[in-house]
């Protein structure tokens, strides 16, 4: 049994919280004055504005290292939130202190997708912002930690065949892996049942590029009523993966482009045994009516083959890991989120791992991460430094003790009562109208 001490752990879901300087360097001077930019506003917070929108960075999306009870919705200010939300060198620190190797970071105030860029009026500049954005991505924030993270990158959502000469530039740079939405037709776009799609899968199948869909990446916030705790919709985030991950098994798309990989990010792996029993009993029951042809395969084969699952915590899921395919199973620590198992990451997951082979650890830890994403952490930092142990005595000086930011109001505070679902949507709503200076 690999000891705590020796694993190596590979990230496939963190984030990052922009920092306000990332235009400057990587926006072309004639929209620079147009390119997102911080501002702060007069309740203290900061936001970003893009075409009069405003972009808060959102409590719960940064959390990391503070005390639960201080956990909230509240747009923040950078002062409030930890450094290594947006500052890279602190970011590794933190990586360092809980024992990760690596990360791959999804994008913050542009939504998990690029959803910002997308919306945007003016599409020239969208696309001006959007490459802007994967440049500072590629070369400043995983440029400067060579074998610490793995790129990724936002491609142009409003036209395939631009979002595929985006793939084929990023790829140049050393990026395999892009971010799309789980449910497109949530945001105005053509589903993946159609051939709408091909251009961007063709280039992402020829330049070995895996596609990440984030959970929450299309709908964010899904809420069952507003009078529901927000307790409801805290659980609900990961299990509504399904709702994609049928769409993406039924749809052409992988019996099209054969060697296509998609990452469903977030959604843990509990759920894929029953998924995979009723997908195939559905094909059995039905296809003959419904004109479904999968060949000599099964749905669930399908699945097994093309689809990488990933979890932070999921005992569940690891109880039947034959079932959801160790080769294609990944973990993630989800960095500075209010999920994040931050700084305590290995101690759960050997927990949780504990009486798998070493062969079995050694996949789901890092090596999947490494194949599916192609990326060689070991080829910038040796294999013995990269250990949870070698890593953690680098960062003997980081404290990860929970730490008051301050700031913000606290949803119905004083109240013993659930925090709503209402509430939470009100006190956005509140924030978002609130002046800036």
């Amino acid at each position: 049994m690999t000891k705590l001490d020796d694993l190596i752990l590979v990230s496939i879901d963190d984030h990052v919280v922009e920092p306000p300087d990332m235009f400057e360097r990587h926006v072309a001077t004639v929209w620079r004055d147009r390119a997102p930019r911080v501002v702060r506003k007069k309740d203290g917070s900061d936001v970003w504005l893009f075409e009069g929108q405003q972009l808060p960075n959102i409590g719960l999306n940064a959390v990391a290292g503070r005390p639960p009870e201080e956990y909230g919705v509240e747009p923040t200010s950078f002062e409030q939130i930890r450094r290594g939300c947006h500052d890279v060198r602190e970011r590794v620190r933190d990586m360092n202190a809980n024992g990760v190797l690596a990360s791959l970071c999804f994008p913050s105030f542009t939504g998990l997708a690029g959803q910002v860029f997308h919306k945007a009026k003016d599409k020239e500049l969208g696309l001006a912002c959007l490459q802007a954005y994967n440049d500072w991505h590629i070369d400043e924030w995983c440029g400067s930690a060579p074998g610490r993270f793995i790129r990724l990158a936002l491609v142009p959502l409003w036209d395939p065949a631009l979002a595929a000469r985006e793939v084929e530039r990023v790829a140049r740079k050393g990026c395999h892996a892009i971010t799309l939405c789980d449910q497109p037709a949530k945001v105005g776009l053509p589903t993946y049942h159609s051939d709408h799609w091909d251009p961007l899968w063709k280039a992402c199948e020829d330049h070995g590029t895996i596609v990440c869909m984030h959970i929450g990446s299309s709908e964010g916030m899904y809420f069952t009523s507003m009078d529901a705790p927000i307790d409801v919709m805290i659980t609900l985030i990961p299990l509504n993966v399904v709702n994609c991950a049928s769409d993406l098994v039924w749809s052409p798309m992988l019996r099209k482009f054969p060697t296509l990989k998609i990452a469903l990010s977030e959604g843990g792996i509990g759920w894929v045994p029953y998924f995979l029993e009723r997908i195939d009993y559905v094909y059995d029951h039905h296809h003959l009516w419904t004109n479904q042809d999968f060949s000599a395969k099964r749905p669930s084969e399908l699945f097994r083959e093309r689809i990488v699952t990933c979890f932070i915590s999921d005992r569940t899921g690891i109880r039947d890991l034959a079932a959801a395919n160790p080769d294609n199973i990944t973990w993630e620590c989800d960095y500075p989120h209010s999920d994040t198992t931050w700084p305590r990451s290995p101690e759960l997951v050997a927990s949780e791992l504990a009486g798998l082979s070493d062969e079995v650890i050694e996949k789901i830890t890092h090596a999947n991460a490494m194949r599916h994403f192609r990326f060689d952490p070991f080829a910038s930092r040796p294999r013995e430094r990269s250990t949870v142990a070698a890593l953690r005595a680098e960062a003997s000086d980081v404290d990860v003790r929970p730490t008051s930011y301050g700031g913000g109001s606290r949803v119905e505070a004083g109240s013993k009562q659930p925090v709503t679902c209402g509430a939470v949507v009100k006190q956005l709503t509140t924030a978002m109208m609130s002046p800036i200076e």
